[in-house]
Formats: C-alpha cells, structure tokens, sequence
C-alpha cells in the first residue's frame, strides 16, 4: 500500500521556501504522495443568503496545478495527486492543457483526481453549470483522454466540440491516470464505469469493505479488472488518537482492495507547517516503524 500525505492547505502559509521544504522533507521520510485539495473561491459568510460551508474566504487554498509545478522542480519521486479538482467548474480542455504540463515538468508524477464539486458559489464566478455537474463530468473525462493520447482530436459531444485541435506538449504518461472523488452511489457507479482509482472518505470497517466490494462488482460488469483499479483511503490524525494509530493503519492494511493512503495533519491545532513535518516524522516513528 502506498502511503502519502495530504498537503496541508489551510495551515501551510505562504512562503514558497516553506512550501518547498515541507515537501522535500516528505519525500526526504519516504511518503510515497503528496495530495493537495482544491478551491478556486472561498465566500463570504455574511454575503447575501449566508454560508454554511467549511471553507470561507479566509481559508488559504493554493491552486493545485501552479502549485504543482513547483513542486515539480523541488522534488525528484514523490506523486503528486490532486484530491480532488473540481472538473465541471473548470474548462476541459484548459485542464487537460494543465495537467500535460505538470505531467510533463513532473516526468509523469501527476495522477489526477475529479469531482463535481459542492460549492455553487464557485460555479456561478466560473459560469458554469452547478445543476448539470454530474451529467458533463463523464464526457469531460473522455475529451481529456483524447486530447492527452492523439496529436490531433475531433470530437462531438453534448458539451464539447473539438474540431482536428490538439494540446502540445502531450503529457508523459498516456493517458494520465484519472481517479475520482465522492461517495454517492451514482459517483461510485461512474468511477467503475470510467475512472483509473477512487478516493472515498470512509474510515475501516465492515461496511466500508463492503462498499469496494459491491464497487468491484461493478468494475467487473463494466467488463474492466479491478486489481487494476486503485482505491486511496485518508487516515485523518485528529480523528485517531495517538494509541490507536498503529491499529488504524494495520485495519486499512487488511482492507481488500485499498492501495493507496494519505495522512493528514490538519486539524490536530498545529501552529507552524514545521509542526506539520514533526507529527508526518512521528507517525513515521511510531505508526510505520
């Protein structure tokens, strides 16, 4: 099982030095991936009709592909995975433009996750659809694919017309890997239909094992092989207590089919992103031995 971490968003500051050093010393400890969430906006709480999301304005989000192409150059191995980009928001062709590029400065460290999002407050500043979300992000995938795997594309679709155009650089990996975020049953039904890997929010258990085993079910009927298909689960520590840790992580171990983790440092109430390498460098310690 790979075991990475999730880039500390809303704790990490500013300062590009820090943002270079705490991944360099993740991938100095051997974590095997760093996942950075994503949001374009944040809003206001007292804007007209209110908020209620666990994002405001005030909470820093840095963009996932600038900030991967500098992590890019300061890292040699480690993955560098979003969790998850907000596809529908965003135009398809701009983000298969992205992704090559970090794909390419990265030598084909990108594995890409999608979703559709919950946020309408950043639809509506991107001129997007929110109601139709989940219905575009099917054939955004397919679009994606191509322009990452044919010099020149033509496509027709509901939503998308490319006619004999295609992206140059083409990405090092073809196509780059697609994993996808959410928990529905339609989200789990469209990630054994199109996507690479999932990324569920579940904790071990029973029930959580009987979710990938009914999604495998699904990946199978698709006529697709599910020992080919990744699944990356969260260990998130404010969750664990300390003791309990080393438990976790062997019931995520057990799980079938689960071949990815991220720890993440967030929300323990640590005051500086060195606080965050020293809890990454004490789970290491006392949790992977």
């Amino acid at each position: 099982m790979n075991i990475g971490v999730v880039f500390p968003q809303v704790e990490i500051g500013q300062d590009p030095a820090v943002i270079r050093d705490y991944a360099q010393a993740v991938e100095a400890m051997g974590f095997t991936h760093i996942l950075a969430f994503d949001h374009v906006l944040g809003a206001n709480p007292e804007r007209p009709g209110g908020w209620k999301g666990p994002y405001t304005h005030r909470h820093v989000f840095h963009e996932p592909f600038v900030l991967f192409g500098f992590l890019a150059a300061v890292t040699q191995r480690v993955e560098l995975v979003t969790g998850i980009v907000i596809l529908p928001q965003r135009q398809t062709a701009l983000v298969a433009k992205q992704a090559a590029a970090v794909d390419v400065l990265s030598r084909g460290r990108l594995r890409l996750g999608v979703g559709v999002g919950w946020n309408p407050v950043e639809f509506e500043a991107l001129g997007e659809n929110f109601k139709n979300r989940g219905k575009r992000v099917e054939e955004q995938i397919a679009v994606m694919r191509a322009l990452w795997t044919q010099e020149l594309v033509t496509f027709e679709g509901q939503w998308h017309r490319v006619t004999g155009a295609g992206i140059n650089p083409l990405p090092h990996r073809r196509p780059i890997p697609i994993w996808m975020g959410g928990e529905s049953e339609v989200v789990v039904q469209r990630a054994a239909r199109t996507a690479d890997g999932w990324m569920p929010h579940f904790r071990p258990s029973a029930a959580a094992q009987a979710i990938v085993d009914r999604l495998h079910g699904d990946i199978t009927a698709a006529g697709r092989d599910p020992s080919r298909f990744g699944i990356e689960g969260r260990m998130t520590l404010s969750q664990v207590p300390p003791e309990q840790r080393v438990k976790e992580l062997a019931a995520w171990r057990a799980m079938r089919g689960i071949t990815h983790l991220c720890v993440h440092t967030v929300g323990l109430g640590l005051t500086s992103p060195s606080d965050h390498v020293r809890a990454l460098e004490q789970f290491k310690k006392d949790v992977l031995g």
